[in-house]
């Protein structure tokens, strides 16, 4: 399918997005739309003709368990809602622990890498063909950006995603962007990674930009396109015609948001002055295809790779020491990005936070909690522990912001706060506060 030039469509800039004349398609992240109540916006695109498609972001489907039923259920909504021609996730995992490990259960709030290792793939494989048989339309997963590598990998990230293809008919959603961030962190060729692509299952391509800091590149969504990233871009339109570019902006945007149209534009001319062949999409799966044969996954791999990704991110998180083979100081620069990342995400979903305990009280008390927490039930519950942990410990001193922190984690804490001691404890607290301030 010939999807053309797109821009990811975030509520931030919906007015921006509607008023581009020349933009074909937007992309939506799934986890943000509710199915039966879409935002007015993309209704209004949708009615233009313009194609919407639900971007997922926590399926995990690099993950040891298999794919959540309802993470399934929920992103198959979405794209029946929208009349989306293909859903996409990414080739990560985001949670660890649990049952498999007979650990308590932890979140990155992020995506990170898998290790491109046979079990890992045999593993990456079997979730595919499940989310596949799940979905109303076809998957392309993403290759994700990296601040560090796994030790011991056995496939680069080409003949990974090669084999991937192979095993199970899925396509692929190639960000340069990640390409250019896995090149300056770890030294990988994109030129490589490209050459080694099944180029006839793109599906379409994303671009963005990041910085540099200190010889690490971060994936930023936050920044300007970089030339370095169109360089890899103009590569990639060597070598084939994309169905499809996207330019990702989640944050910091441009004051003038004309800005966001140039790069787009400049996307654009980049593909046309490609020299490539056209590629030619995969067709999609029918009601009676024959899918890639993909043989049951022995459990001991999956054990395996669940005890592995365990001891990764709990070191990650929750301060445990780094697992052999890793580069610490790579870690450390990760853990502090996730910690970062998690302030910046709870103060968007509660923004009374912030705004009730100052921006730089509410991130200092914040990084702290995520040095003692981690998360471990999504950002809205992450953000209730907060406010719990900051009642229980009586760290907010200024009693006008105590009562305001009080009132509002009552009115969101839900109708069973006596059921646990501490959250017992943390209620005496706030009406002993709110008894104060009356």
């Amino acid at each position: 399918m010939e999807l053309g030039t797109g821009i990811g469509w975030r509520p931030e800039i919906a007015e921006t997005v509607e008023a581009m004349p020349d933009i074909d398609w937007v992309e939506a992240v799934a986890e943000n739309l509710c199915p039966g109540h879409l935002p007015d916006s993309l209704r209004r695109l949708r009615e233009r003709g313009v194609t919407v498609v639900p971007h997922g972001v926590s399926l995990g489907l690099g993950g040891a368990d298999r794919p959540d039923e309802g993470r399934l259920a929920d992103l198959a909504a979405c794209a029946d809602a929208l009349a989306s021609p293909l859903v996409t996730e990414h080739i990560a995992f985001v949670r660890a622990g649990g049952e498999r490990t007979a650990s308590r259960p932890l979140e990155a709030g992020h995506l990170l890498p898998v290790p491109r290792t046979r079990d890992a793939l045999d593993v990456l494989c079997e979730n595919v063909r499940i989310a596949q048989d799940a979905l109303p339309v076809p998957l392309a997963v993403e290759n994700i950006a990296a601040l560090f590598g796994w030790p011991g990998e056995e496939l680069t990230e080409g003949q990974f995603l090669y084999e991937l293809v192979e095993r199970t008919g899925v396509r692929l959603l190639i960000d340069v962007a990640n390409l250019h961030t896995n090149h300056v962190n770890r030294g990988e060729d994109p030129a490589k990674a490209l050459a080694e692509l099944p180029v006839e299952a793109i599906a379409y391509v994303h671009v963005a930009g990041g910085f540099e800091r200190d010889g690490v590149w971060h994936d930023s969504h936050a920044h300007p396109v970089p030339p370095a990233v169109l360089d890899v871009l103009a590569e990639l339109a060597s070598r084939v015609t994309p169905p499809g570019v996207l330019l990702e902006r989640d944050d910091n945007f441009p004051e003038d948001l004309g800005e966001l149209g140039r790069e787009v534009q400049t996307i654009r001319e980049t593909v046309a002055a490609g020299t490539g062949p056209r590629a030619q999409a995969a067709p999609a799966p029918s009601a009676t295809a024959t899918a890639p044969a993909v043989p049951p996954v022995d459990d001991v791999a999956r054990q395996r790779l669940a005890l592995s990704q365990a001891a990764l991110l709990s070191a990650l998180v929750a301060g445990t020491p780094a697992p052999e083979g890793f580069d610490r100081a790579r870690l450390a620069v990760q853990s502090r990005a996730l910690a970062a990342k998690r302030a910046d995400v709870v103060a968007k979903v509660a923004p009374e936070l912030p705004r009730i305990l100052g921006t730089s009280e509410y991130r200092s008390l914040f990084l702290d909690h995520a040095r003692r927490r981690p998360m471990t039930d999504g950002y809205r519950r992450d953000a209730l522990h907060f406010a719990e942990d900051l009642l229980l410990g009586q760290r907010v001193h200024d009693p006008a912001a105590r009562r305001a922190l009080t009132t509002w984690w009552l009115d969101r804490s839900g109708p069973k706060p006596l059921t646990g001691r501490p959250v017992t404890r943390a209620l005496r607290s706030a009406a002993f506060a709110l008894r104060r301030g009356h």
